[in-house]
């Protein structure tokens, strides 16, 4: 609001730092309003965006939301990388969903993506 007060329009990487800022807040909610509004605002969300959601989801329990997030963005054409991965993985796991979590892993390994420390 206070940048449209200005006269200046949030974009892609306004909205993206805003998500971020949420996950790192464990306001993994506010984080998907904010995506869902950038969308109504006309904006594509990117791969930065979605690993930022995906994050926060992570941060809030939400896995079965971050894997519906990791859905979403292939649907879109959007290629997941490590850090979607990673992302994704830690939601799973913080879910229990274990069995999950290893296909995720296999899925990141299949597409030519290296697991890193982040990842295990």
């Amino acid at each position: 609001e206070a940048m449209q007060q200005r006269g200046l329009e949030p974009d892609v990487i306004t909205f993206s730092a805003a998500i971020s800022a949420c996950e790192k807040g464990g306001q993994w909610e506010r984080a998907l309003s904010l995506l869902e509004e950038m969308q109504q605002r006309g904006l594509e969300p990117n791969v930065i965006t979605f690993n930022a959601a995906i994050c926060a989801c992570g941060k809030g329990w939400q896995w079965k939301r971050a894997l519906s997030l990791l859905e979403q963005m292939q649907q879109r054409g959007l290629k997941p990388n490590v850090i979607t991965f990673s992302a994704a993985i830690s939601a799973c796991e913080k879910g229990g969903q274990w069995e999950r979590a290893l296909s995720l892993l296999e899925q990141m390994q299949q597409r030519g993506l290296e697991p890193n420390v982040i990842t295990f």
